[in-house]
């Protein structure tokens, strides 16, 4: 009955956290680029040389675009002739940095792991884009045409010009983000919720603690195809944690799973042929482990 009721209690007050997080943060945001129009966006990532690697990582994090708008950004700014290294470093900081992710494991993990997150993700970012065209990855760009109307109704045109109506505008966008990942959240903080009232500590502590020099590298792979979306895997990641699984191995599933989500995987291939795709998911594997490395380290 204690394990019952610890369970009930966990998943009700994350889910009521992070659904008012989500849709506070989201409202706040999304009220941010209505006034800060896509074109300018578009500029920033057009900066050569690595000032403009440093702003990809900033507009990849200020933007928490879905995949279908992500995709489309980035295949239209690299017909227009943008830097291809800037838009890699956006490319990758988009899921990895995005103000939702940013928040939640600020509100569940605390200051110091959000600012650590943020350091080790935003520098991978960085360090990504400047790789990928140093390597001459911007060969590996597939011509393919540019889609639209995959988001239709967020459109600038479409809002009204007072504060009022851009208020009204950003809450029904956040409103729309979150019912689309409302399924995985509760799917995260449900599994989450099992985890924290029945899974014993011991058993995480011995195949997951601090102790296992495997634990990081391992959980940076199950990220991959256990979690969808990162909304799922920081509620599991906060569970595990509190029944011992070392923080590092927490943060890198987190990175593993935010980063190389299958839906985002597969829209990625539809633009970069497998050998991009390919060094894309290396990368993300490999700021995982550090981010990993440097949490068990610091923390």
């Amino acid at each position: 009955m204690n394990n019952l009721l610890n369970t009930v209690q966990f998943f009700v007050i994350i889910t009521a956290e992070l659904t008012a997080l989500f849709l506070g943060i989201s409202t706040i945001v999304a009220l941010v680029l209505l006034y800060l129009p896509q074109e300018k966006l578009r500029q920033w990532l057009s900066r050569r040389g690595i000032w403009g690697n440093v702003l990809g990582a900033v507009v990849g994090s200020l933007t928490p675009f879905c995949a279908c708008s992500t995709i489309p950004m980035t295949l239209g700014m690299l017909n227009a002739g943008a830097p291809f290294g800037p838009v890699m470093s956006f490319v990758i900081s988009s899921p990895l940095l995005n103000p939702i992710i940013i928040s939640m494991i600020w509100a569940l993990m605390g200051l110091k792991a959000c600012l650590l997150y943020f350091g080790v993700t935003f520098f991978g970012s960085i360090l990504f884009g400047i790789f990928m065209e140093s390597g001459g990855g911007a060969r590996y760009v597939k011509k393919v045409r540019l889609k639209t109307g995959c988001c239709d109704g967020r459109g600038e045109n479409l809002v009204p010009p007072e504060f009022s109506g851009k208020l009204q505008a950003a809450f029904t966008s956040a409103w729309g983000d979150f019912r689309a990942v409302l399924v995985y959240l509760l799917l995260g903080v449900g599994i989450g919720a099992g985890i924290y009232g029945y899974i014993p500590q011991d058993l995480v502590v011995r195949f997951a603690g601090p102790d296992n020099p495997f634990a990081i590298p391992v959980a940076a792979v199950i990220g991959i195809p256990l979690y969808i979306r990162a909304e799922t895997a920081i509620p599991i990641g906060v569970a595990l944690s509190q029944k011992g699984m070392s923080m590092g191995a927490v943060i890198a599933l987190i990175i593993g799973g935010a980063g190389m989500a299958i839906p985002e995987m597969a829209m990625l291939a539809s633009i970069f042929r497998a050998r991009l795709v390919a060094a894309f998911v290396v990368v993300i594997w490999s700021t995982a482990v550090v981010g990993g490395l440097v949490f068990n380290t610091l923390l």
